[in-house]
């Protein structure tokens, strides 16, 4: 009788809530590992990438006074960058789950989804304070009125994360089995940050351009972020299903591969 390979033997089972603590204890060693153990270390990662989005939406500012929605340039942006910030911050982390948990991911008791998971969870709080402090600064400083749709919001949020996750997944298996995809992936996802929608609206483009432009998943998040705040706006172009099911294919399979070939993903 031929044994099975190491790649095709999942762990054993767990307790019911074990998985629960396990993701808790590495969402903890996530935050002492990225933040330390000071609290200038937490200020540190939320000054950073509220400091860089507010640096860049000032600069944009300056050139692009007369945004396409609403009177302030800054929030505009701001609408866009942070549903893009939340995806690009997401796959990056979740993509580096295995190869910066490798000493913990030899236990029996961890599984690389759970380090996954625990990437997942902490970014994503990380990216929602950050959004939330920039978002105050923003409508308190100019004193923009503001007509929420939290509903929208939450939505916008949760996409980009998922799709971010998705993403991450894929790339965290792709990378392990073909590490000349990170160069690939990195040249070809380049133009994301302007064909986004991040500065203009996916009505204000020609129609040729609309038909190309609604394949990116990104242009539908920032159009259910920007319905978040600002009231008149419709984004009618929207599919949920479509962004859901490529976040939750991508994921999905991602976390199969995972569970399959962890062993191997965990030696390279």
């Amino acid at each position: 009788m031929t044994s099975a390979t190491p790649d095709a033997a999942p762990k054993p089972g767990r307790p019911r809530f074990q998985a629960l603590r396990v993701v808790h204890a590495l969402v903890l060693r996530e935050m002492g590992a990225k933040f330390g153990q000071s609290a200038g270390g937490y200020v540190w990662a939320i000054a950073q990438p509220l400091g860089g989005i507010l640096l860049l939406a000032v600069v944009f500012s300056l050139a692009l006074r007369s945004p396409p929605l609403g009177t302030s340039f800054l929030l505009f942006y701001a609408t866009g960058m942070v549903p893009f910030n939340m995806y690009n911050t997401m796959w990056r982390a979740v993509s580096g789950s295995i190869s910066s948990n490798r000493g913990l991911l030899n236990y029996p008791v961890v599984s690389a989804v759970d380090a996954l998971l625990a990437k997942f969870i902490l970014n994503f709080m990380t990216v929602l304070l950050v959004a939330t402090i920039l978002f105050a600064s923003i409508i308190l400083t100019a004193g923009i009125h503001v007509n929420f749709d939290p509903g929208a919001i939450v939505t916008a949020f949760l996409m980009a994360s998922l799709l971010g996750l998705g993403v991450g997944a894929m790339n965290c298996v792709l990378f392990g089995f073909f590490p000349t995809w990170k160069n690939i992936w990195s040249v070809l996802t380049r133009p994301m940050f302007i064909m986004s929608g991040i500065f203009f609206t996916f009505e204000s483009v020609p129609p040729a351009f609309q038909s190309l432009l609604w394949y990116n998943p990104l242009v539908h998040v920032i159009g259910v972020m920007r319905t978040g705040f600002y009231g008149t706006y419709k984004a009618d172009y929207v599919s949920y299903p479509y962004v859901l099911g490529i976040s939750m294919g991508l994921f999905l399979a991602g976390a199969w591969l995972m569970r399959r070939h962890a062993s191997y993903l965990i030696e390279q």
